[in-house]
């Protein structure tokens, strides 16, 4: 038997000899226990106009396992997405969710992010159906994309995200629509007064212009500051103050309350494209999301424009109460 110096003079040789230079999981060497499955070798996949040359190994496997399995987004292309596009099947939805993956493995999120990511996009069974009787609209009356946003006046979030959905108007002019509905969030005690200001506005024509106004002005948003805003937008103060208390006034923001714990609503601002929630980030992935919207409409889409500024940091969304903030 060695004694105890030399079994400690015989660990360190190994490990000076390079026995023990790395640490390997069992994806990497196959190992684990005696007996155990391994795991379901994947072929790397290349597919016409997808570029997956940045990917790593590892991130290459992936990505091919993802578009090996996940079946494509047509009913009636009973395929894998990898399938859809080597074939060129008419699923004009393949080639669009094999890069939608690229990205989530690029930004190194998990399967289970991945998979629900492309079923978000992709899955019919995740389209709602959004009113939007009596709800103020602004943007091409017969765009192929709705935006649907409920926020609250006094989330700071709410304010970030309001500019940008009017960049989107802009550059999509005429392919784009942008309905708002209130929520208020109990947290926020002025954001129910400015709600009602604001549909008080709106019966008088001008419920864009209060709108902007009050994400420009808060958190100043008290009854005296909404008076203000009003004569400065040359509105009747007088039937406004009378109409924020009316019984149309409180009904329609009780109904756009409704209408967003029907869908999910936990937090603001929240906003669904084409019936489907948006979950991206809104500085860098909603144009594309846009983009997306456009090309499956088949509707031609414009050259992407580079930031002109570099964009500010948003605030994180809030949370409904009993809901988590910072919702993704």
């Amino acid at each position: 038997m060695m004694a105890p110096r030399f079994v400690t003079l015989a660990l360190s040789a190994a490990l000076a000899a390079g026995s023990f230079s790395t640490c390997r999981g069992s994806a990497e060497n196959g190992g684990g226990a005696a007996g155990s499955p391994r795991p379901v070798a994947v072929a790397e996949v290349e597919l016409p106009g997808v570029d997956t040359s940045a990917l790593t190994p590892r991130e290459r496997r992936e990505w091919s396992s993802y578009v090996s399995e996940l079946m494509a987004p047509c009913a009636d292309t009973p395929v894998s997405i990898a399938a859809c596009v080597k074939e060129k099947r008419a699923c004009t939805r393949c080639a669009p969710a094999a890069k939608l993956l690229l990205r989530e493995v690029r930004e190194g999120r998990t399967r289970e992010q991945a998979v629900d990511s492309f079923k978000a996009r992709f899955d019919s069974d995740r389209v709602k159906s959004i009113d939007l009787a009596d709800t103020p609209v602004k943007g091409g009356t017969s765009a192929p994309v709705t935006i649907v946003e409920w926020a609250d006046f006094e989330c700071p979030a709410c304010k970030h995200v309001a500019p940008i959905l009017d960049r989107m108007l802009e550059r999509y002019p005429g392919k784009v629509r942008v309905a708002f509905k209130n929520y208020p969030l109990s947290i926020h005690p002025r954001a129910e007064p400015a709600a009602r200001a604001a549909i008080a506005a709106h019966s008088q024509g001008k419920f864009w212009e209060m709108h902007k106004k009050l994400f420009e002005k808060a958190p100043a948003l008290e009854i005296a500051d909404l008076e203000k805003y009003a004569k400065e937008l040359g509105l009747d103060v007088a039937k406004m103050k009378a109409d924020m208390g009316s019984e149309p006034v409180m009904a329609k923001l009780a109904r756009d309350k409704k209408q967003a714990e029907a869908v999910g609503l936990d937090h603001t601002p929240l906003v669904f494209i084409n019936g489907r929630e948006y979950k991206g980030d809104y500085d860098t992935e909603l144009d594309e999301w846009i983009r997306l919207e456009l090309e499956l409409a088949g509707e031609s889409v414009p050259a992407p424009k580079a930031p002109a500024t570099a964009s500010v940091a948003a605030p994180a969304s809030v949370a409904a109460p009993g809901a988590s903030a910072g919702k993704p």
